[in-house]
């Protein structure tokens, strides 16, 4: 994997794009680059404006048009935290970077710091890597009915391979034992289940790394109460989303945690935390989570001197008690300072180790990981059926009625579901129903290959009897195997 931006000679600035956002956004990123500037980094910057002002402009994206030309060239993005205006239709900034740019990674790193921060978990040393492009995230949604929305869940076998076979190469590289997949494949069983399936395909490849899965209801739980049994967790994104901020919660504070968004061409770097504006202009903010995200970026471009140069400075500065108010603990802090002092207690300690706290070598680490996809092999396609979704407010033997009377000869009604919940035939009264039914047809043998001839037949005959089909959904199947899962109850 590469961005353009791959290691430097000591006298070459790399182009970084830099955003300071909204908040505490300005306060976060003027401390950030004062204290990588003086840790050695050697950065030509280009600012842009996101966020809030942008909103308010009336460009519901969150960043001007002219803004992706800068992006497009220095291919590294240092971004502070946004304000997006509540209501109006406005799109998530982080959301439409990452697709854009196909930031398919997201790295947060959740160590313990105790006993300097506050946690009941002092041996944690978390690595969360979240999928970042698919899932419900895709943000393609409908209402259906009068009672219905949807969401559509998209797992595809390219994005889950990248996004676990970088889990594994990070692993590798950060000399990390353990890597852990987490799904719901017990349930979903096609989408959850393609990702379990291709961490184990890819797991058989790293002999020298240990995998195990879990459920992701259980792995919540277990990372919330003995997070220390976990190493690397690589996850789906919603999941990822949901569990790298119980990790920063427990481990001491999300102000201290960075983020890395990684792609094949572009990365963008971040705090997880919002842009409190509450405190903002007060010089009491934190700086932590930008610089340590900071600190990711000065790896990911080859200065990794600079990055851990920086990195053991802040962990001194931790370890000698020197806190921002939201980790101030006055039973270990031996004093409570503001962003500016904070910042130049780092500066103050540049070039020093801690000697508590575990110091960071970054010193081999000179070009981004790179992935290289598996080819696979094209399965052969056949269509055997299709479910329609039909808006019908009565009840469901008159519907099946209704469509038995007006299918066609070579497509034959098979089952009726309510939210997923077999109720033709043999549904039984007790099942709660609203007014959107899947409705199968497929051939009367289901070794039958029919014709999409077939079903526009079919929902011809559907939309002249008045029967409101809403959306349609093929079934196939993939060299003999059904691309499509059973109703609960089939």
């Amino acid at each position: 994997m590469q961005t353009g931006n791959t290691a430097v000679n000591d006298s070459a600035p790399v182009a970084v794009t830099i955003a300071r956002g909204d908040g505490i956004g300005p306060e976060i990123m003027d401390a950030t680059l004062k204290i990588i500037t003086a840790g050695g980094a050697r950065l030509a910057l280009e600012e842009i404006e996101v966020g809030e002002k942008v909103y308010e402009r009336g460009i519901t994206a969150g960043i001007e048009p002219g803004a992706w030309e800068s992006l497009q060239r220095t291919r590294v993005f240092l971004k502070a935290p946004i304000t997006t205006p509540q209501g109006k239709g406005y799109k998530s900034l982080n959301v439409t970077i990452r697709k854009a740019f196909g930031l398919f990674a997201n790295v947060r790193p959740c160590p313990s710091y105790a006993p300097f921060i506050a946690t009941k978990h002092p041996d944690m040393d978390v690595v969360i890597i979240r999928e970042n492009e698919e899932d419900l995230y895709g943000g393609i949604e409908h209402r259906q009915t009068n009672d219905v929305m949807q969401c559509l869940k998209l797992i595809t076998r390219p994005g889950s391979e990248k996004i676990i076979r970088y889990a594994f190469e990070y692993a590798r590289r950060n000399n990390r034992s353990k890597v852990t997949c987490c799904t719901k494949d017990n349930i979903m069983k096609l989408t959850d289940g393609l990702f379990h399936q291709v961490f184990d395909e890819v797991a058989a490849e790293y002999p020298d790394i240990r995998s195990e899965h879990y459920i992701i209801d259980i792995g919540t739980a277990r990372l919330a109460t003995v997070p220390e049994r976990f190493d690397t967790i690589v996850l789906p994104n919603l999941y990822g989303d949901i569990l790298s901020d119980v990790a920063a919660e427990i481990v001491g504070s999300v102000g201290t945690a960075g983020s890395a968004n990684i792609g094949d061409n572009i990365a963008m770097f971040e705090a997880i935390h919002g842009s409190a504006p509450d405190i903002a202009g007060q010089n009491i903010a934190n700086p932590s989570g930008l610089l340590l995200g900071a600190v990711q970026m000065l790896v990911h471009i080859g200065q990794s001197e600079a990055a851990e140069s920086v990195h053991n400075a802040w962990l001194k500065t931790i370890e000698d008690g020197i806190h921002t108010a939201d980790i101030y603990d006055p039973l270990v802090s031996k004093e409570k300072v503001g962003t500016d002092q904070f910042t130049n207690a780092v500066i103050a300690r540049l070039g020093t180790t801690p000697k508590h706290l575990k110091p960071v070598s970054y010193h081999s680490f000179t070009e981004p990981i790179k992935i290289k996809l598996t080819p696979r092999h094209t399965a052969k396609k056949e269509l055997v059926g299709i479910d329609v979704f039909i808006d019908w407010r009565d009840g469901v033997e008159e519907l099946a009625k209704a469509l038995k009377e007006n299918s066609n000869d070579n497509l034959s009604l098979i089952m009726i579901t309510n939210r997923g919940q077999k109720v033709y035939p043999g549904g039984i009264p007790e099942t709660f129903c609203v007014d959107h039914w899947r409705c199968r047809f497929q051939a009367a043998s289901t070794t039958d290959v029919i014709s999409h001839t077939e079903v526009i037949d079919l929902l011809a005959k559907l939309a002249d009897a008045g029967l409101p089909f809403i959306k349609t959904e093929c079934l196939y199947t993939f060299d003999g195997q059904p691309g499509f899962s059973l109703g609960q109850g089939q």
